[in-house]
């Protein structure tokens, strides 16, 4: 899993959620570039991204360096804070938002317009699932948004939301899992 590259809502401390108006700063098409320069000698099978724009523009530079297509899909978005989207980080609170600190207190909790992180969590498992059923021999790439990384996590290691840990995921930074065998929804 790749976190996209700096966009310019990242660097004004902005809320992105599903907006897609932001666009990669020149940090962030740096971070991209390295990202691409890391998957030069790794066999990749596919490269799937969130269709928010920021990680379309970070995918492309994993997908030209590796000679492969980029396929989008919405199920990787970040999560939706709807009202609260281009409002400054500070403006959520751990109400709206089920975090607390660093780590997951409430998955229900839900911004006014937007998702619950169990809602993403949802999600992404189903993208996961759908993912696990094409059988790719080899590793895959996803070009995706922070908390979706962490939902992601989440849903690989078997483990609800509430409780999750909420830690930094950097722009431009690589988590590698593995899917798990059996769908947490079968243990």
């Amino acid at each position: 899993m790749v976190r996209h590259g700096e966009s310019t809502w990242n660097r004004l401390g902005l809320i992105q959620g599903h907006a897609d108006g932001p666009t990669l700063t020149e940090t962030g098409r740096r971070q991209s570039a390295q990202v691409a320069e890391q998957f030069r000698q790794v066999r990749i099978r596919a490269i799937y991204s969130s269709d928010l724009w920021r990680a379309q523009e970070t995918a492309k530079f994993v997908g030209d360096a590796l000679g492969l297509s980029v396929a989008t899909d919405p199920a990787l978005r970040e999560r939706c804070f709807g009202s609260y989207e281009g409002l400054p980080q500070s403006a959520l609170d751990t109400v709206d938002s089920g975090i607390c600190g660093d780590r997951v207190i409430d998955a229900k909790a839900r911004p006014d317009g937007g998702e619950s992180l169990d809602e993403v969590y949802e999600r992404v498992g189903s993208f996961l699932e759908r993912l696990r059923g094409e059988h790719h021999q080899g590793d895959v790439i996803l070009v995706t948004h922070g908390g979706t990384i962490r939902s992601m996590r989440a849903f690989c290691a078997g483990v609800p939301m509430n409780g999750t840990p909420w830690d930094i995921v950097p722009n431009g930074s690589v988590s590698p899992v593995r899917q798990p065998s059996i769908s947490p929804s079968s243990k």
